[in-house]
């Protein structure tokens, strides 16, 4: 992880990487889970190709992020995911970037801009419709079925499983969310090397407990969380895509969602596409984006 550059926020020592970083605009890709900021190799180079210095920060929990202090807790609420993509923007002194996040780091890009209405010139979210955060939300019984590790790591067994072979468990949804064949040995080893942190497991398994009710939050977030739920709307330009093979979140998930943007809304399912869109269709996500941004101009 010799590349990655270093910024300190409050909490965190930030990993990130880092393309053209003399471009005219920034845009700031956030990962998913179980992944790593590198998921975004092939889509970054194409953004820093159009103009934009693109930054991919490794997500709390994930190596080579660190926490700063042992005594902070080891939350995974996705509104500190949120409030941490706002930190990390504020310590780099950027104003108004692209923000586009996949999965656990398109939670994190939406709810930044819930939280902080000028946070973002843009908002691209993969993988995750929005307004999907709350608890309580209705889910069709075979998206619950999609969600069987949500309620495993709530359990003390699912719980041990993570902590005692994560990368068997992150091979499963690699192996079972997308077409099969998709990715090369390579790319998931690398991923795993994001998992090595001591604070990986407890992240994570905090993230999904809290995420319906069966853990509490840090109350550091009290009022960020009274903030995000329900779900505000937004005023920022939006795109939204999801891979029509996705079998984690279906992409039914993220249909009707129009009534939470004032903005501009466009969303596209990408055919054959599973739930790693950035890493199975690189060149067509790349140009989704830029197609976006070049149709909603600052």
């Amino acid at each position: 992880m010799d590349d990655y550059q270093f910024v300190s926020t409050g909490l965190l020592d930030v990993g990130y990487l880092e393309w053209n970083p003399q471009g005219a605009r920034t845009a700031v890709l956030m990962h998913g889970w179980p992944d790593s900021p590198r998921s975004w190799s092939e889509v970054a180079p194409i953004l820093a190709a159009a103009g934009y210095r693109v930054l991919a920060p490794a997500l709390r929990g994930f190596a080579p992020t660190r926490f700063r202090e042992a005594s902070t807790p080891r939350s995974g609420q996705l509104a500190a995911l949120g409030r941490d993509l706002l930190e990390f923007c504020a310590a780099l002194r950027l104003s108004q970037p692209v923000l586009i996040g996949h999965d656990w780091g398109a939670r994190a890009v939406a709810n930044a801009c819930g939280l902080d209405a000028a946070a973002a010139s843009h908002l691209v979210m993969l993988s995750v419709g929005y307004g999907t955060n709350d608890p309580s939300q209705t889910l069709s019984l075979p998206q619950a079925r999609n969600y069987w590790y949500h309620w495993f790591m709530a359990t003390p067994r699912g719980q041990h499983a993570l902590e005692n072979d994560r990368r068997a468990f992150a091979r499963l949804m690699w192996d079972t969310w997308s077409p099969a064949g998709w990715y090369e040995e390579s790319a998931f080893d690398e991923a795993c090397r994001a998992f090595d942190s001591p604070d990986w497991a407890h992240v994570v398994v905090h993230s999904y407990r809290h995420r319906w009710g069966f853990a509490d939050g840090d109350p550091a977030y009290a009022a960020d969380e009274t903030q995000l739920n329900p779900a505000p709307v937004l005023d920022v330009p939006t795109l939204m895509l999801h891979g029509g093979a996705d079998t984690c979140n279906h992409p039914s998930t993220s249909s009707d969602r129009e009534r939470f943007f004032n903005g501009a809304y466009e969303r596209a399912v990408l055919d054959g596409v599973g739930h790693f869109p950035q890493r199975e269709a690189p060149q067509a996500v790349a140009s989704q984006i830029l197609k976006f941004l070049n149709a909603h101009p600052l």
